[in-house]
């Protein structure tokens, strides 16, 4: 499965019925994440450019587009890392404010980059990702007294749930350091799902990794969205994937939404093979 041109070419090129468009008189009812008009610019150039779209709860949403397009600028914008000079980014209808309150609100995010405590074993690394519903105090914790032994068990016993899910649970006390990229890439999905998110956001959950690694993680993919009822919104490269995986697909070149749609829509979608066979010719 690669990127390339012929990968977007449909039977009937055409246009999608979102591309091009202004945004529409409001989310779908059914919306769980609800992007507002969002422009973000970096002395002068704009990342992001008038960029609306919405997610459905329970969807598999594809952020696609060449290079520079601005899609993790989106993400960072949707997870607060990234403040936009116009627009709101929604929530289950309330607007999010700020990083902080992502994981309070069921959201969850990983980055390109694998941010794992690479000293520590994959059951304690995974075991983290549920920390933010801790009740205890530093003292508790630091003492193992009051509710901090009871919190630490259950952040354990949700940990092997998930290892279990993602087939990791032979790797539990295995430093995370010493295991192969494609399964480190593995226990990050697993952290992130241990916080049992509603929304999980995913920057390239599969750069760099051989086609083998690419099957397994679409697999456990997945299976985090229809065993635990994940919404997920990722962004990925490769178009192969993203056709199979999604079951909705929004395209941004310069910062701009081009289109928004089906896959099958988007992937006959003219202006959507424009850009990506301008970025190859380039």
């Amino acid at each position: 499965m690669t990127t390339t041109p012929s990968a977007l070419h449909g039977s009937s090129p055409g246009s999608s019925p979102d591309s091009g468009s202004p945004p529409g008189p409001g989310p779908p009812p059914d919306s769980l994440l609800d992007v507002r008009r969002v422009s973000l610019a970096f002395d002068g150039i704009h990342a992001l450019d008038d960029v609306s779209f919405a997610v459905r709860r329970g969807e598999v949403c594809a952020l696609i587009g060449p290079n520079g397009a601005g899609k993790s600028s989106m993400l960072n914008v949707v997870s607060g890392l990234y403040a936009a000079q116009q627009g709101e980014v929604r929530f289950e209808g309330q607007v999010l404010s700020g990083a902080r309150e992502l994981s309070r609100r069921g959201i969850a995010r990983t980055f390109q980059n694998i941010a794992l405590f690479r000293g520590m074993t994959v059951l304690e690394n995974v075991a983290l990702g549920s920390d933010f519903r801790a009740r205890s105090t530093f003292l508790e914790q630091a003492l193992r007294v009051g509710r901090a032994p009871r919190e630490e068990r259950r952040a354990r016993d949700e940990a092997e749930v998930i290892i279990q899910l993602l087939d990791i649970a032979g790797h539990r006390d295995d430093v995370v350091g010493r295991l192969p990229y494609g399964l480190q890439k593995r226990v990050e999905l697993a952290r992130a799902l241990s916080a049992r998110p509603k929304l999980l956001l995913l920057d390239e959950p599969m750069a760099g990794m051989t086609f083998d690694e690419k099957r397994d993680m679409c697999r456990y993919l997945m299976d985090a969205h229809e065993k635990l009822g994940t919404t997920l919104v990722l962004i990925e490269h490769d178009l192969g994937v993203v056709m199979d995986l999604s079951d909705h697909v929004i395209v941004l070149d310069y910062g701009r939404k081009i289109a928004d749609g089906s896959p099958e829509a988007v992937r006959a979608d003219a202006a959507v093979v424009r850009a990506y066979v301008g970025s190859f010719e380039t």
